[in-house]
C-alpha cells in the first residue's frame, strides 16, 4: 500500500503540540493595523488552537502528526 501524502498547504499552517493539538497562528496582523485596537492585536499573538472536532478533520490532511 502507498503511502499517504501530506497536504502540504495544511502542514505549512499547522504544528501538532506534544498533546496532539494543532496549534496555529491567527489571522488579521498583517496590515491595516490603525483601526484595530491595542487589545485586539495583543490577543491575536498568541497561537491559537484548533477545536476538536477540526482536530479530527484535520488528521485526513496531516497523516503523519
Amino acid at each position: 500500500m502507498p503511502k499517504m501524502k501530506t497536504k502540504k498547504s495544511f502542514s505549512k499552517r499547522f504544528h501538532a503540540t506534544a498533546n496532539g493539538k494543532l496549534k496555529y497562528k491567527k489571522q488579521g496582523l498583517r496590515h491595516i493595523l490603525t483601526k484595530k485596537s491595542t487589545k485586539r492585536k495583543r490577543n491575536l499573538r498568541h497561537a491559537g488552537v484548533l477545536s476538536p472536532a477540526e482536530t479530527r478533520k484535520a488528521k485526513v490532511l496531516l497523516p503523519y502528526q
